[in-house]
């Protein structure tokens, strides 16, 4: 990792847009310099509708964290998630002109990058392709194939795509707001550079990230992720269903799910009353903390249980033996950890973006609602699959060193040649003499 590189992120959700600079210390750590969020309103389900109103926002959220920063932002990584994206496995091979020769780094991007010419349905281009497991000849299931011997490379591939358009959208925010997109990561991808452990990724873990439109889902067996979904529900829908249930504004229900929601009835006390001030004179409005909670537990199960119909069509739920990582912002409800290893049976816990954040003044980023927009800092210094990181180390080093040599060592290249040289000039030489000694002879017999 470059220590003197900085990365800004940029992450542009259904209820927030935030953007977030940050570097590498001395001890490996991320360094958040500053932070800029605003509200987003221009953002439904992950999906930007009005481009006018996003670019305000991002404008904002950069402003705000290159004031803190004192970095002059240009650049920027963005994430991106949806009910537009889809993923799907697909198999690709190539055949090697030497099967003799080791199966280099080359061999692997170059399989790697044939998977980008996937014919895809129209309206439709891939973002990701992730490599799982390999096959060299007939040797399967080889996690990294770099060093082997065969003539055939073959993998299976995570392929994660998206609607044109909305890619497109992302794209023109980002220019109107006079910045350059260095990497678009799919949001789930991010998230979990910030919170999952390498233990957990190796042993098997299911990330769930609960944002204000979407609830994204990533899967990971042996480091390697393999499956990627994203629902398009989140904590809005939650707060939408307690303003028509409760006939409150809009943002009286946000406070009243963040302040006294229970994902779990049974967890809500009984006689508990929040008063809700009324509007032009009219009285307040009481609430019941245990119908409130009725509420959003009957949201939450729908979600939990698509959830984890994602994980089972997933066929790797045998596998998850860390069960599951919850975050984003609508994972801090009270009593969802609860929730979900009832419905699911899998055990949970809630994940903070500290697995690599250091010292930082910006208590704040601690907030599971910030894990995606530091997890896309953390993209720009390394890649989710370490064996990618492994590769770009090597690229880097790609110096290549002359084969050591045994016994008696042939003279230098240089000293042949010079030695060839000064042959030919005296054979040239004595040929020249010797013409010119016959001539001199058939004159003088004339």
């Amino acid at each position: 990792m470059d220590k003197d590189k900085i990365v800004a992120a940029l992450d542009i959700g259904t209820t927030k847009i935030c953007a977030i600079v940050g570097r590498m210390n001395q001890h490996g750590r991320l360094e958040i310099l500053g932070m800029g969020r605003c509200q987003s309103e221009g953002v439904t389900r992950g999906l930007i509708t009005n481009i006018e109103k996003t670019t305000q926002g991002i404008v904002k959220a950069i402003e705000d964290a290159s004031i803190q920063s004192g970095v002059d932002i240009k650049v920027v990584n963005v994430g991106i998630a949806g009910q537009y994206i889809k993923s799907s496995t697909h198999k690709g091979s190539i055949m090697r002109d030497n099967p003799q020769d080791m199966i280099s780094v080359e061999d692997v991007e170059r399989l790697t990058n044939d998977m980008y010419k996937l014919v895809m349905p129209p309206g439709v281009q891939i973002i990701h392709v992730m490599p799982q497991d390999y096959t060299v000849d007939n040797e399967a299931e080889v996690k990294d194939p770099v060093g082997m011997v065969g003539s055939r490379l073959e993998a299976d591939f995570h392929v994660i795509a998206a609607r044109t358009d909305a890619v497109s959208n992302i794209i023109r925010s980002v220019h109107k707001a006079n910045l350059e997109i260095e990497n678009i990561v799919l949001e789930p991808i991010a998230s979990s550079m910030a919170v999952l452990m390498p233990e957990e990724k190796e042993a098997g873990v299911v990330l769930v990230d609960i944002g204000g439109g979407t609830t994204d889902i990533a899967m990971f067996y042996e480091g390697i992720i393999r499956h990627t979904a994203v629902i398009p529900f989140g904590g809005s829908i939650v707060t939408n269903d307690i303003k028509s249930g409760c006939m409150l504004l809009p943002q009286d229900a946000e406070k009243l799910k963040i302040k006294f929601g229970f994902a779990m009835a049974a967890q809500a006390q009984n006689n508990q009353i929040v008063s809700i001030p009324g509007l032009k004179n009219r009285p307040p409005k009481e609430i019941s903390v245990k119908n409130l909670a009725f509420i959003i537990e009957a949201r939450m199960e729908e979600i939990i249980d698509i959830v984890f119909s994602e994980i089972v069509s997933s066929q790797f739920i045998d596998k998850m033996s860390q069960g599951v990582v919850l975050t984003g912002g609508g994972a801090q409800l009270n009593a969802l950890k609860e929730l979900f290893e009832m419905r699911t049976g899998l055990e949970c816990r809630l994940g903070y973006p500290t697995e690599h954040l250091g010292k930082s003044k910006l208590e704040a980023m601690k907030n599971p609602m910030f894990s995606t927009a530091i997890g896309l800092v953390m993209a720009g210094f390394k890649s989710v699959d370490d064996r990618e990181n492994h590769y770009n180390v090597v690229r880097q080093q790609n110096v290549i060193k002359p084969p050591p040599t045994f016994g008696r060592q042939e003279p230098p290249v240089k000293e042949v040649k010079t030695n060839a040289a000064y042959l030919i000039t005296d054979l040239l030489r004595k040929t020249k003499e010797f013409l010119i000694d016959d001539i001199k002879s058939s004159s003088s017999d004339y």
